[in-house]
C-alpha cells in the first residue's frame, strides 16, 4: 500500500507537544478554578469510590486531564461540567479494572467523614446509605449531582455523558425507588 504524502504542516501537528503548547489556562485562572471545585469535585468522587485516597488521586488527574484538553469551554459551567465528566469517566475507568479483584464498595460499606451525628441521625444516614446501595450507579450519581451538588439537569445530563431527557427519567426512578426502600425500611423497624 503507497503512503501518501504528508505537509508539513500535518508533520508538525503529529510531533508531541510540550506542555507550554496544551496548557491553555494561567496560574491565577487556574488557582481560581481550582478554588471553587476541588472540594465538590472531591466529595463527589468519595461518594462513588469511599476511599479518600483515591479521591485524592482521581482529583489530581481529573484537573491534569482538563489542563492537558484541547477542549474550547464556552462558559465556567461547561469548564465545570467538563471537569465532572472527566472524574466521572476516571471513575468507570477505576472501577472496570479494579472489578474483578476489588470493587469499589457500596455506599452502606463506606466509613464517612469524621461527623458524630446523633442516633437518630445515624439511623436515617444508614437506611438512606442502604437504599441509595440499592440503586444503579447512574441513579445514585445523578441524585447526588442534582441534590448535593445542585446542578440543573442539563448540567448531569453533561457531567455524566447523558440527553436531558434521561436525566428526568433517571431521577424519577431513583427518587421513587430510594422513596419505596426507605418506606419499607421504616416499617420494618
Amino acid at each position: 500500500m503507497p503512503m501518501r504524502d504528508i505537509t508539513l504542516s500535518e508533520l508538525q501537528r503529529l510531533e508531541p507537544q510540550t506542555t507550554d503548547d496544551v496548557l491553555q489556562m494561567d496560574h491565577e485562572t487556574f488557582r481560581a478554578l481550582y478554588e471553587r471545585t476541588a472540594r465538590p469535585l472531591w466529595v463527589y468522587l468519595w461518594r462513588r469510590t469511599g476511599d479518600a485516597q483515591l479521591s485524592d488521586d482521581l482529583l489530581q488527574e481529573t484537573y491534569y486531564r482538563l489542563l492537558r484538553s484541547r477542549a474550547i469551554h464556552e462558559s465556567e459551567a461547561h469548564r465545570r461540567n467538563y471537569l465532572f465528566r472527566i472524574a466521572t469517566n476516571l471513575v468507570h475507568d477505576t472501577y472496570r479494572q479494579r472489578h474483578e479483584q476489588h470493587p469499589l464498595p457500596e455506599e452502606s460499606e463506606r466509613e464517612h467523614p469524621a461527623v458524630q451525628p446523633s442516633v437518630d441521625e445515624a439511623r436515617s444516614r444508614q437506611d438512606l446509605d442502604r437504599a441509595l446501595s440499592k440503586l444503579s450507579a447512574r441513579q445514585r450519581d445523578a441524585l447526588w449531582l442534582a441534590y448535593a451538588e445542585g446542578s440543573s439537569h442539563i448540567e448531569i445530563a453533561e457531567k455524566l455523558g447523558l440527553k436531558v431527557g434521561s436525566v428526568r427519567l433517571i431521577l424519577f426512578r431513583a427518587r421513587r425507588k430510594a422513596a419505596k426502600l426507605l418506606r419499607h425500611m421504616r416499617s420494618s423497624s
